[in-house]
């Protein structure tokens, strides 16, 4: 009985890693960072205990059901590439059921947190993100146009806005700041991976931006996106919501990303657009982390 329940102890471990790795969990702590971060800056002080903790708890439930969702709507694209090849899916460790099952326990349990134990706006607008990245995103924008990063990244977007809203019940101006640099950040931050990828891409059919409009297009446009994102991420200051911490943290973060967008424009190495793409996780979280200090730590002008 021992040599038999050695024997069936990995399978049940790799089952759980398995399910795991639908939920894309790196790109749902990042989420759920910029999530944390606006329910902090939401309150003068110290926010809701039920809403810092079940408010992120249902933004990042309903995140982990929006990247299970996309795990099978991208079956068939994941087969073809080789970035996503090893995925459960197209491994066959998982199945499209199993998958759709877990990806419904998430999304109910995520609706269910926020609308009774947070509020129903936040509730309303996290069901509308999911729906905009996991549908309208996956199932449309990525096979219809070389925009789809631009306009699908609202929904990866959201989260601050849902965060802010599990404290105040509102969409705050402030709230859609940090919204508005998400959204200009997401397509110099993913075109990057997708200059690396475009091979890739180009196989599974998929129109992104360097595979409709050439290598030299797109990084022209993530250089002209950096240097938007530049401009963006000041409004915070400009608009009094943070102070010198923030300040100074930008200025030096823009200047390193704007160093990255420049030096891929000019240059033709290989492995730049990964190191670009790389940078640009960083850039964020240090960007949201700088926000978070000026919070709590003033210095104004």
């Amino acid at each position: 009985m021992a040599t038999e329940t050695n024997l069936t102890a990995p399978a049940a471990a790799a089952t759980w890693r398995h399910y795991l790795e639908l939920t894309k969990p790196k790109v749902v702590a990042l989420i759920t960072f910029t999530a944390i971060v606006g329910t902090l800056l939401a309150s003068p002080d110290w926010p809701p205990l039920d809403a810092l903790v079940w408010g992120n708890l249902g933004i990042a439930l309903a995140s982990a059901c929006a990247a299970t969702i996309n795990h099978v709507l991208d079956r068939r694209i994941d087969e073809q590439m080789a970035r996503t090849r090893g995925r459960p899916l197209p491994t066959g460790h998982l199945k499209e059921r199993q998958a759709l099952t877990f990806a419904a326990a998430l999304g109910l349990a995520s609706m269910a947190i926020l609308a009774f134990l947070v509020n129903l706006l936040t509730a309303v607008l996290t069901f509308a993100s999911l729906i905009g990245y996991a549908v309208i995103y996956t199932v449309w924008l990525k096979r219809a146009t070389s925009q789809n990063i631009v306009i699908g990244g609202a929904a990866g977007a959201a989260p601050p806005v849902l965060g802010w809203a599990a404290v105040t019940n509102s969409v705050d101006p402030h709230a859609l700041l940090l919204f508005l640099i998400i959204f200009v950040w997401t397509p110099p931050h993913f075109w990057a991976l997708a200059i690396a990828r475009r091979d890739d891409y180009a196989k599974a059919g998929i129109p992104m931006l360097p595979v409709t409009h050439g290598v030299e297009y797109t990084r022209l446009h993530v250089l002209l996106y950096t240097v938007l994102l530049f401009v963006v991420t000041l409004l915070p200051f400009l608009t009094r919501m943070s102070g010198l911490i923030y300040l100074a943290a930008a200025l030096v973060l823009n200047a390193g990303f704007l160093y990255y967008a420049f030096a891929l424009k000019i240059t033709a190495r290989e492995e730049l657009p990964m190191r670009v793409f790389k940078f640009s996780v960083t850039y964020l979280m240090w960007l949201f982390a700088a926000l978070l200090v000026d919070h709590y730590v003033p210095i104004m002008a």
